[in-house]
């Protein structure tokens, strides 16, 4: 892995503080010697120690193909239901996942994966399932903090989708819980399908209190927009599936709640295929077309069948000893901070500005085993965490790793690569080979990431009896006379990439940390977006903004633009957008003092030549993106730390002109 130096001076104890005027000041503060108390502290009481569980001994779940409720149409809904994701005797976990909405049998988490052609749109409609036997409204399973800019259901239309004001210091949040799915990954959908923070649903449920909202501000503007089966605590969303074969993925996406939404359980994979063979790579050797591994899960599978082609949601988890899942309901044990709060103060009661967990889970299941022979195999990985960055690497070196794709499908090349970093929400198509490993012996995939905040360099690696261990590889005996059939990853030429022509703008963009204001000590209160003017420099040219802002990124349906990201926060942040698919243009570092890029830029990392959705931004940099809107309509752009999204590192920007009564940006 390249790691990023220092020549702007950032350190991890330095940071720009951004006040609520928008002026910034350098601070010095104890952040560093914070997080090593936390993840390397013992685990809270009352939760499971890591070393407790046993590792490697229960199978890899691979996730079958979601059902289809019609041609090109889906049901899917979020349930609340007991899973074993801890290996037994220890107790099952009780968790939220997607599913058929008509087989039972399907719901887990992750979910089943979607599958779909290239080309071919299809209809999901999204159900909000959480209810109990009686049709009562479930409470969450995590602490929710009433006190952010979050949906806020109690607050009724009016107050629906704000940060409500309180007079004392309110406790968690225990009424029925809005979702609304976002498939991350799908480009070009219009905006009433993509999953809006502000289109949220509560549940069809018999007891919602009197003056709830049960939708967000957006949804029944949507709902007008929209077409198929919208209704109490549903929405259905079209997907046009035009892009490049790719690995997507769908978790919730309700603002304020999507990190405690998504920690629950809720996400799994969508798989856009394709049959054109302008779209696949094929065999420099040959000529003809490549073989890649599989197969992968489809529906109607016989018993038995042997996958080559797997996808692999890592996520990190902490667990309570009665099995329950572990996420922190109070502040103070982030960094100590015991008030005030809200309202005598700027900062959340329970909210965290980030979490590590302390145990590995890969497709549900705590450091599972998977049984592979000496050959190749094709892993579709996602980094599903909270707020880690995984670097992977196998254990035996006569394994070979090459990455064939990124968020946008197959790369410029096939690259090998020793190490796998991705950021929260990056996916790695990835071609795995242990045709030089013995039978019988055993690899194991490790995590040589940091357990805490990634900045790029200067980390120490993960637990390596726990968080920096993911999962193992048992390799077993080939069948007598076997060769392997799949087209070895050198000799593959991979499809073109579109050179994207030169933007029509650039816009300077801000990634800032504002911490809390005077009677509380200076700590983290929540994270920003905002604009940036280099000419000006910082503190001056920097503006940082809020959710509840008027939008102003708003770019041309048709332009091409670069958006570039400087980064005045302590962490490497991954900035998400909708809707589009980018490519990365450069990384420049920045001076220390006016934020200016300084010395030459560099080209990006060999993995992300291709098309992507997320890309790192490391602290006291500039990372740069290029990319062509299309649909008009509303979209977000946002930090794929959950914990920071949730809390104003969340913008949203419009492509094309206002839409004819939709709801106003300002004053809510």
């Amino acid at each position: 892995m390249r790691t990023t130096s220092d020549p702007a001076g950032w350190t991890r104890r330095a940071f720009l503080r951004v006040t609520g005027q928008g002026t910034l000041a350098l601070w010095t503060t104890n952040a560093l010697g914070i997080e090593r108390r936390l993840w390397e502290s013992a685990a809270p009481a009352g939760t499971l120690a890591p070393g407790t569980i046993p590792k490697f001994v229960t199978d890899l779940v691979i996730p079958p193909a979601m059902p289809r409720s019609g041609p090109d149409a889906y049901r899917i809904a979020m349930r609340q239901f007991a899973q074993q994701l801890l290996p037994p005797p220890l107790p099952p976990t009780t968790v939220w996942g997607y599913g058929s909405a008509t087989d039972p049998a399907t719901f887990h988490s992750p979910a089943c994966t979607i599958e779909v052609a290239a080309g071919t749109p299809v209809t999901v409609t999204w159900i909000n399932g959480l209810v109990d036997e009686r049709g009562h409204f479930l409470p969450h399973l995590l602490a929710v903090d009433p006190t952010l800019h979050w949906a806020n259901p109690p607050g009724g239309e009016h107050g629906r989708d704000t940060r409500p004001v309180f007079t004392s210091t309110p406790g968690r949040y225990t009424g029925p819980v809005p979702i609304v799915t976002h498939v991350h990954g799908m480009a070009q959908a219009l905006d009433w399908s993509d999953g809006y923070a502000e289109a949220w649903y509560l549940p069809d449920a018999t007891d919602i209190p009197a003056g709830y909202a049960e939708t967000g501000r957006w949804y029944e503007f949507f709902r007008q927009k929209g077409r198929g089966d919208w209704g109490r605590g549903r929405a259905t969303f079209l997907y046009p599936n035009s892009q490049r074969p790719s690995t997507a993925w769908y978790h919730d996406h309700t603002l304020g709640i999507t990190r405690v939404n998504v920690y629950a359980g809720g996400a799994g994979f969508y798989l856009v295929r394709s049959t054109d063979p302008r779209e696949h790579p094929t065999d420099s050797a040959t000529g003809g077309a490549a073989v890649l591994p599989g197969p992968a899960p489809q529906l109607d599978d016989a018993p038995g069948t042997r996958y080559h082609e797997i996808p692999l949601a890592i996520q990190d988890r902490s667990f309570g000893r009665d099995g329950a899942l572990f996420y922190p309901d109070a502040r103070a044990s982030f960094d100590d901070f015991a008030g005030p709060y809200t309202p005598a103060s700027d900062v959340p009661p329970i909210w965290h500005p980030e979490f590590f967990g302390d145990c590995m889970m890969v497709n549900g299941r705590t450091w599972p085993r998977l049984d592979v022979e000496p050959r190749r195999y094709r892993f579709r990985l996602l980094n599903g965490c909270q707020a880690r960055t995984l670097i992977l690497a196998p254990s035996d070196a006569r394994v070979e790793m090459w990455q064939v794709g990124s968020e946008g499908g197959f790369l410029a090349q096939p690259v090998r690569l020793g190490r796998i970093v991705l950021a929260p929400a990056e996916r790695a198509d990835v071609i795995v080979d242990f045709a030089r490993v013995p039978a019988g012996q055993r690899v194991t995939l490790r995590n040589l990431g940091p357990d805490g905040p990634f900045a790029g360099a200067d980390f120490k690696p993960a637990d390596p009896k726990g968080t920096g261990l993911v999962m193992q590889f048992r390799v077993r005996a080939a069948p007598a006379g076997f060769e392997d059939p799949t087209t070895p990853p050198a000799r593959l030429r991979m499809p073109a990439i579109e050179a994207l022509p030169a933007p029509v703008r650039t816009r300077p963009l801000a990634l800032l940390e504002h911490m809390a204001e005077p009677p509380a000590r200076p700590v983290p209160a929540e994270l920003r977006l905002g604009t940036f003017d280099p000419v000006a420099g910082a503190p001056d040219g920097i503006v940082g903004r809020t959710w509840a802002e008027p939008v102003t990124e708003n770019p041309g349906i048709g332009d091409v633009e670069d958006w570039e990201f400087y980064n005045f926060t302590m962490d490497s942040h991954p900035m998400h957008l909708h809707e589009v698919f980018f490519q990365v243009v450069n990384r420049q570092p920045l001076d220390r003092i006016t934020g200016r890029p300084i010395r030459a830029p560099r080209a990006p990392e060999p993995w992300e030549a291709g098309w992507k959705d997320t890309v790192t931004c490391h602290p006291g940099e500039v990372t740069r993106v290029r990319m062509r809107f299309t649909n008009s309509g509303q979209f977000v752009w946002h930090c794929h730390i959950v914990e920071h999204e949730d809390n104003e590192m969340m913008r949203p920007f419009r492509i094309g002109p206002v839409q004819p009564g939709q709801p106003a940006d300002v004053g809510h």
